[in-house]
């Protein structure tokens, strides 16, 4: 095997082991709504069409995504979706 298939083989490897890596980090992550600022959400809601467009800060139907146990930490955050 020359060096550049060895370094060719790394390389895959290393792409595909950051890929798993994230894969399984996602897991680790929850919604946590109402404490997104304004056009900061990470997906839609009710109100707006995508990520990125809520109008107000704290909209409690928009969302960000954060690490597990995070949002309980944070005031006015929720992991349950407001009531529609």
């Amino acid at each position: 095997m020359t060096d550049a298939q060895k370094l060719a083989r790394t390389a895959f490897a290393a792409v595909v082991a950051i890929g798993l890596s994230g894969a399984a980090s996602a897991a680790d992550m929850e919604k946590c709504y109402g404490v997104a600022k304004a056009g900061k959400n990470d997906c839609q809601t009710a109100t707006s069409s995508c990520a990125g467009t809520a109008k107000e800060d704290r909209k409690a139907d928009a969302f960000i995504v954060l690490p597990k146990g995070s949002c309980e930490k944070i005031a006015g955050g929720s992991t349950t979706p407001p009531a529609k």
